[in-house]
């Protein structure tokens, strides 16, 4: 079976991978050491040969006296017969056999016995002239060589170098299973802490360590997405909390206007308490209707955008208004991309709430700066005071002066209108004014506007 742990399969692997190329290496590195021992005995029974072979004279042929390790040396006749050898190869027949051809005179050998010893040995014929002077032609060839080592005789040198192997791959496995447990320690935590984290309180963080690699960044988009969360909670909360309240208050009236009618049924007209609830059901409809609107616009998937004529939709809606006069200036050929339907109900509530709070007049001008479209809306009333005007697009937030002119009113319009602003990627604000509320709506322009709007100016 597989190891789960990450860090137990990329030890597992590494050590894998590490035995692999060490083993390689192993055997290199073993071949390499057989053929460098075998060519200094090689060279050093060659330098034997050769000077015993030096020191030869006709009629004298004097035993020869190892100076080196090489111990072994036999003078042998055409017939590999032993005519000298030192003391060491006495009494042992001729090392090896056939005597080296002309056309080869030096060969290196490795003769092995059938009681198990081995040596390693150089046969060197004697050249022509020599075997001439010295022995009258007679072919002889010389052999020099010793006892095969232990390193070359046994298994010691493979079974080391396996030995070695298998403790430089372990080393290398532990040492990347100690360096990937370092690594994957911040996520161990970032788990622990997450694992932590629950919805009664998002306040929690992770650890999130120094650096920018890729668990530094992720322990920052978490923290980040735990911040985001926490604000969407805490909203949430407000908001239920909110709605709760404003559908509590009218609900209580409605459940005592109909309990004060069943109690006193002689007293309170049927049709007037009826008329009553019937309104209360209406405020109801409208606050949840508002609630549905906010809730969907928050949450749901974008629509696909369709190109809107925002100079053209102005003076649409302005036409439909009642009450309170509404001039529009419109900019012609301002389109941008969205929600026709969301951008109408913003407009509406735009304009809505500037009748409500104005005197005589209500203008809205629509033009362009740079890449965005502006409308503006503004009121001649009272205007809003510097410290309320973000207030204004909370849920629910009625200043004393919209309460007293439209108490029927939701507190869900205005901020209705900065969420479709936010959807299409605008803003929606209470600028300065010299009188009355001043509200901007600023929308991006679609792309083929922008082009249109810059060749006139080109």
């Amino acid at each position: 079976m597989c190891p789960r742990s990450l860090q137990m399969r990329a030890a597992l692997s590494s050590a894998l991978a590490s035995l692999a190329v060490f083993t390689v290496l192993g055997i290199a590195f073993d071949l390499g050491v057989r053929n460098k021992v075998e060519t200094h005995l090689y060279l050093e029974a060659q330098r034997a040969a050769t000077d015993w072979l030096a020191s030869m004279r006709p009629g004298d042929v004097p035993r020869p006296t190892p100076m080196s390790r090489v111990d072994l040396l036999q003078l042998v006749d055409s017939r590999n017969r032993v005519v000298v050898s030192s003391t060491a190869a006495a009494n042992r027949p001729a090392l090896t056999a056939p005597l080296p051809p002309p056309e080869d005179r030096i060969q290196y050998r490795t003769e092995c016995s059938p009681d198990g010893g081995c040596v390693v040995l150089v046969a060197l014929r004697v050249l022509p002239f020599q075997t001439g002077l010295i022995w009258g032609g007679e072919t002889h060839a010389v052999y020099a060589g010793r006892a095969q080592p232990a390193i070359l005789a046994t298994h010691r040198l493979e079974l080391g170098t396996a030995a070695g192997v298998l403790l430089a791959a372990g080393l290398w496995g532990w040492g990347n299973w100690y360096r990937t447990g370092r690594t994957l320690r911040p996520v161990a935590e970032i788990r622990a802490k997450m694992s932590e984290i629950t919805v009664s309180d998002l306040s929690m963080r992770v650890p999130q360590p120094s650096g920018c690699d890729e668990i530094a960044e992720l322990a920052r988009t978490a923290n980040q997405t735990l911040a985001r969360l926490e604000t969407a909670v805490g909203q949430q909360r407000l908001f239920a909390s909110v709605v709760s309240h404003e559908l509590k208050s009218p609900l209580t009236g409605l459940r005592a206007s109909l309990e004060e009618a069943l109690l006193y049924r002689d007293e309170v007209d049927p049709h007037e308490t009826i008329e009553a609830a019937l309104e209360t059901t209406d405020r109801f409809k409208a606050i949840i209707d508002d609630i549905l609107m906010l809730a969907h616009l928050r949450t749901a998937e974008p629509v696909k955008p369709e190109p809107v004529d925002l100079g053209l939709l102005v003076e649409q809606e302005t036409a439909r208004t009642r009450g309170v006069p509404v001039l529009a200036d419109a900019a012609p050929d301002l389109t941008v991309l969205g929600n026709r339907i969301q951008l109408v109900g913003a407009l509406t509530n735009l304009i809505v709430n500037a009748q409500r709070h104005a005197r005589s007049v209500v203008r809205v001008t629509v033009e362009q700066d740079g890449g965005e479209a502006v409308v503006t809306v503004l009121d001649d009333g009272d205007g809003i005071a510097l410290e309320d005007r973000e207030r204004v697009f909370e849920p629910f937030v009625r200043l004393q002066d919209g309460r007293r002119r439209d108490p029927k009113g939701t507190g869900l319009g205005l901020a209705i209108s900065r969420a479709v602003a936010g959807a299409h990627e605008g803003t929606l604000r209470v600028e300065d004014s010299p009188r009355g509320a001043r509200f901007v709506l600023r929308l991006p322009l679609c792309r083929a506007a922008r082009q249109v709007q810059k060749e006139p100016a080109a």
